[in-house]
């Protein structure tokens, strides 16, 4: 032993004694070839808060690059796997489809054009959230009509049968 408690390079041998006590546990890390750790699609879900199913259904969908594999057949993923599910579920979030979150992606390798890129699909977006809230707008309209019609039939019904007017479908008023 040397100072410090560190042993020469040379070798040893071990002898493991199994008993139930006893685990014995291995892990190796594996690096591509330009030195990046990798980690199986386990870890990838852990650290994206992602199912194993989900991330498996994002490289069936070309949004995740086909991970390599190690000599057993396992997928290996990069930091670049994490980054890239972090990017789609952001863009989900901002209620982008698969397929323009496809799209994103592509601009966002052409780093020259890829704001004014960006901008067209944000107004796009804001296009479409705009006409929602309107349909909405519309929706909540109706619905308050209709329940106010209802509110009035139960006024008037005072223990008779009457059927409803929203599920007869008796014609709004503009006045209701």
């Amino acid at each position: 032993m040397l100072a410090g408690g560190e042993y020469p390079l040379q070798n040893f041998s071990l002898t493991l004694d199994c008993t139930p006590e006893c685990i014995l546990n291995i892990s190796c890390r594996a690096f591509t070839t330009d030195g990046q750790p990798t980690f199986q699609i386990g870890e990838l879900a852990k650290r994206t808060d992602l199912t194993i199913d989900a991330i498996r259904f994002y490289e069936r969908r070309k949004l995740l690059s086909p991970a390599s594999r190690s000599t057993g057949r396992v997928r290996l993923y990069t930091s670049d796997a994490i980054e890239r599910l972090r990017f789609v579920r952001r863009m989900q979030a901002l209620g982008f489809s698969l397929q323009e979150i496809k799209e994103l992606m592509g601009v966002r390798a052409d780093r020259a054009h890829a704001c004014s890129a960006v901008r067209e699909f944000l107004k796009t977006k804001l296009a479409d959230v705009a006409m929602r809230i309107r349909e909405l707008q519309q929706l909540d309209t109706e619905l308050n009509a209709d329940l106010r019609k209802c509110n009035r039939a139960l006024k008037q019904q005072r223990g008779k049968t009457f059927a409803c007017p929203v599920l007869e479908g008796e014609e709004r008023t503009s006045n209701a």
